[in-house]
């Protein structure tokens, strides 16, 4: 993590629209520059960003998302297709009145980033990492057998953290998801948007395939594509330093329209300040947010969340 970042304030809310209910954590560092939104994939948390979000917090207010139905939010009534959360994700911006903010969707979130995109002008930068399906092989069977090949390479902290969400989203509503996602044609879509795409993709992604990346490339007007040696389909967790830095060069425009950037360049390292005792603590608010959000109570996940980024601060980056 960068030695300069800075500790960032937590505030979580919960925006409705039509019944829908979405859990929005705000991070910020009182930094200026435009908001970031972040969503997330199938059946998975805004938990998946606890390393991204603090770094992208250094260049604006960042906004992750839990969805309905995914981090202990009610389920909807109504179909969850990637339409479906687009629009919440849309009201998620008319809620806090963001200014052309940047979209970075994951896994299923990068569906739901398009299809926002797809329907609007005004938003000039998103970022699709890891996107899926690829439509030559939108069946569950071979999905599922990618999924277990890119999983493998994943680390005991990162299966725990998808475990925790999968769990709060139960079964049922997993598999209700599912068909939508693997329906869903990202590559009719992404050219009906104008924004300036940066697609990101681990060396090891089988759900993401480089030839399904070239295809989605060309049918986009603007897009760059780049690849993170040594990961996998989670690269916003473990990689999330190149994930950020690629972002912050593609706001900039001087990132060239291809390339790789090693893992030793891209992974999170091991924390500098971090004993037993922290560790545990960390294990602790995750927890305490876990039990929180499936008691639907909004103020305990709100102080867990806090804490939890407090102590990756103190971990990364503040002297003992």
């Amino acid at each position: 993590m960068p030695p300069a970042i800075a500790p960032a304030d937590v505030d979580v809310q919960t925006v409705v629209n039509d019944g829908a209910r979405t859990r929005v954590t705000r991070m910020s560092t009182g930094t200026g520059g435009r908001p970031f939104v972040l969503v997330a994939g199938i059946g998975v948390a805004a938990t998946y960003f606890e390393f991204l979000a603090p770094l992208l917090a250094q260049e604006g207010e960042v906004f992750a998302l839990d969805l309905p139905g995914f981090g202990g939010m009610p389920h909807p009534g109504e179909a969850p297709t990637p339409a479906f959360f687009a629009d919440q994700v849309e009201a998620v911006i008319a809620r806090y009145g963001l200014e052309d903010p940047v979209l970075i969707g994951h896994s299923m979130g990068t569906q739901v980033v398009t299809e926002v995109l797809a329907r609007r002008d005004d938003l000039r930068h998103a970022v699709l990492v890891s996107p899926v399906v690829d439509e030559q092989h939108a069946t569950v069977l071979e999905q599922g057998v990618r999924f277990a090949q890119a999983t493998a390479r994943e680390s005991f902290h990162l299966a725990m953290t998808a475990l925790s969400a999968y769990l709060l989203c139960g079964m049922l509503y997993f598999l209700e998801v599912l068909p939508h996602m693997l329906r869903y044609r990202i590559s009719d879509r992404i050219g009906l948007g104008s924004a300036r795409l940066l697609l990101i993709r681990g060396e090891f992604d089988r759900p993401s395939p480089r030839r399904f990346h070239s295809r989605l490339v060309a049918a986009a007007p603007s897009a760059a594509r780049w690849e993170i040696r040594g990961a996998a389909h989670s690269i916003i967790n473990g990689h999330a330093v190149g994930v950020a830095r690629l972002v912050s060069r593609h706001l900039a425009g001087d990132l060239p329209a291809r390339g790789r950037l090693s893992s030793e360049d891209a992974a999170v390292p091991p924390a500098d300040h971090a004993d037993a005792r922290m560790v545990l603590s960390a294990i602790g608010s995750r927890f305490a947010e876990w039990f929180s959000a499936l008691r639907r109570d909004e103020d305990g996940v709100e102080r867990a969340k806090a804490r939890h980024a407090r102590l990756l601060w103190r971990a990364y980056v503040s002297p003992r």
